[in-house]
């Protein structure tokens, strides 16, 4: 989303009613009233509200799957709060999980008032093993979910279902189905955001242009510019107001320069070798919008006709209404005048699931008869990877990084990530990997000081080396600290340590000169400290990279158990070398693969492997 609060929630549901599972297979769906309370105070987990002997009877009954704003006086809260429910159970003597369709964002899950798991990440189901605590007759299931802003809420189904089933229940109707094909230099590429206030002192086009050479040694081979259209002024947030406000989307926000100036920017990026794609805001506009004074048929509106807004606090813009064919129509053409009369080379699509599928598909089908182009989509649902977008959001990955980083969950967390994505995406879909973006560092905090130097260094390394396409958001290669609001002007101090920039040039380098990084699949390696140790090959036929990541505050020697036969058959030795520190290490087949590694704390290694 493009606007995000910075207060945290927490939501614990348990429910009176009881529900009973029969029969030789055990699956009960556990939709339907729950007990509810609302904790803004955040004292719930201190004064144990997950417990059985809690006094539930002030608690209000509420209907899950919902999303919290759809509670009477909730419509934008944005805290923690708590929900509760017992099931009742003849038979326990099968291993059961519970599965979560999705919870917005982080949920802590107790059952009989004993603490069973935890999870980040509003758009993934995930499942957590509860047969240790379960019981024959009644079973309390409490539900504490963390809501950092926006939507929140336990919004798809619950189910507490027999283990063995689980696969059934993650597996999505796209899964088997082949993702859309993309071009190659969207397969290869490296995105940089730019946000032009804060990205130069000029904070314009200009600015921009004259740090091209910089960006191309950095390795970056795509800009995606945040909205460079007029902003509103009517309900304007801030000074400059947000440019995700647009009021006219054929036109330039004079902040950052002309028309002229935008053309001659998109030159200079093509002479390059580079790609540029814009961002389009295709939910919502400004409310003195054209499309306002030109056609205000084309929005949502009251009861009493009147235009709304999406949400209760994005009240700088109003709902675009797309059962209108005209609006439709309208998008795709502008769309379509962006990539063939202007020349860019794409767009990144905010708050894409807000707006239906089908319009990305058909916008989708028109623009590949102009040119290849990049679609990227501020979204995580599987269906946008069939036919309309070539990258979705990893939100999946990046809400883990500070679970994984300060110990809340092991390092094989990442293992689950990515089955899961193979079970819920269509084959070959990519993905969008980040370890910060515009929303986190203006809401959140400034990578740097949210994972702190060391950890900051790590990420970067992990979503550089992983399955997808990595993104560097402005700032990042100086470790920026500061946030940069999105209504006003906030520089990056480009006095900074350029550290962080030389280790995104050795990754992207890399990444151009090894399609394992681009193409290849990833190969999971054994480790002797799984929990704080995650190492992993990507390999694409005879190019095969080694990536070590330390987790944990301090040092560690880990032994990995390479599996030479499966990933070098024929060869009973290999080199790696490590492109950070040139260090060398030969690997043999007799000594059974076996190699002794030592990593600082939150330490990497990346390692090129070569026959010997």
């Amino acid at each position: 989303m493009w606007l995000l609060l910075s207060i945290s929630v927490l939501l614990l549901m348990v429910s009176s009613e009881s529900s009973q599972a029969q029969g030789p297979s055990t699956k009960v769906s556990l939709s339907g009233s729950w007990l509810f309370k609302v904790d803004a105070q955040e004292v719930g987990v201190r004064e144990a509200w997950f417990a059985d002997s809690t006094d539930r009877s002030g608690w209000q009954s509420v209907e899950v799957p919902s999303f919290l704003e759809k509670y009477p006086g909730l419509e934008t809260y944005d805290g923690w709060t708590w929900f509760a429910r017992t099931v009742t159970l003849e038979r326990t003597e099968v291993p059961l999980s519970l599965h979560f369709g999705g919870v917005d964002d982080e949920a802590v899950v107790w059952v009989n008032g004993v603490e069973v798991g935890n999870h980040s990440g509003y758009s993934d189901p995930f499942a957590l093993d509860v047969s240790p605590v379960l019981k024959a007759g009644e079973n309390s299931i409490v539900i504490l979910v963390k809501d950092n802003g926006g939507g929140g809420g336990i919004y798809k189904p619950i189910t507490l279902l027999e283990t063995r089933h689980l696969d059934e229940m993650f597996r999505s109707v796209y899964f088997g189905t082949p993702a859309m094909r993309s071009a190659e230099w969207v397969k290869d590429a490296v995105i940089y955001s730019v946000y032009l206030r804060s990205f130069s002192k000029e904070g314009m086009f200009t600015g921009l242009e004259k740090r091209l050479p910089e960006l191309k040694e950095m390795g970056v081979t795509v800009l995606w510019l945040l909205p460079i259209h007029p902003v509103g002024e009517k309900n304007r947030k801030g000074k400059l107001g947000s440019p995700y406000s647009v009021r006219d989307y054929y036109g330039i926000n004079p902040e950052f320069g002309t028309m002229q100036d935008f053309k001659r920017l998109l030159v200079a990026v093509h002479k390059k070798g580079m790609k540029l794609i814009i961002d389009l805001v295709a939910n919502h506009t400004a409310w003195d919008s054209k499309l306002v004074l030109e056609h205000p048929e084309w929005f949502t509106k009251d009861l009493k006709g009147a235009l709304v807004q999406p949400n209760a606090d994005w009240t700088d813009v109003v709902d675009l209404d797309y059962s209108q064919s005209g609006l439709r129509k309208y998008m795709i053409e502008m769309m379509r005048w962006w990539v063939k009369d202007i020349g860019i080379d794409g767009f990144r699509c905010d708050v894409a699931e807000l707006v239906p599928t089908e319009f990305w598909e058909e916008a989708r089908e028109k623009l590949n008869r102009v040119k290849p182009v990049m679609m990227l989509s501020e979204g995580s649902i599987p269906e946008h990877s069939v036919k309309a977008f070539d990258l979705t959001y990893s939100w999946n990955v990046y809400d883990a990084l500070d679970p994984l980083l300060k110990g809340k969950r092991p390092a094989t967390a990442l293992d689950e990530i990515f089955m899961m994505e193979q079970l819920q995406y269509p084959t070959g879909a990519l993905r969008m990997r980040f370890n910060t973006n515009h929303d986190k560092n203006a809401w959140d905090s400034p990578a740097v000081l949210k994972y702190g130097k060391d950890g900051l260094k790590l990420t970067a390394v992990l979503i550089n080396t992983i399955p997808g396409v990595p993104m560097i958001y402005t700032g990042e290669e100086l470790a920026n600290d500061r946030k940069l609001s999105l209504f006003e002007k906030v520089d990056v101090d480009s006095g900074r340590s350029r550290e962080m920039g030389e280790l995104y040039k050795t990754l992207s380098l890399l990444r151009r000169d090894h399609k394992a990084l681009s193409r290849g699949e990833l190969i999971r390696v054994q480790s002797s400290i799984p929990a704080d140790i995650y190492a992993f090959f990507r390999a694409a036929g005879s190019d095969k990279i080694l990536t070590v990541l330390n987790f944990v505050p301090e040092p560690r020697v880990v032994t990995l158990t390479i599996p030479i036969e499966k990933i070098f058959p024929g060869e009973n030795k290999v080199v790696l070398t490590e492109i950070f520190s040139g260090e060398r290490m030969d690997i043999r087949s007799d000594g059974q693969g076996r190699v002794a590694i030592a990593l600082e704390p939150r330490g990497y290694k990346v390692l090129v492997v070569e026959k010997k």
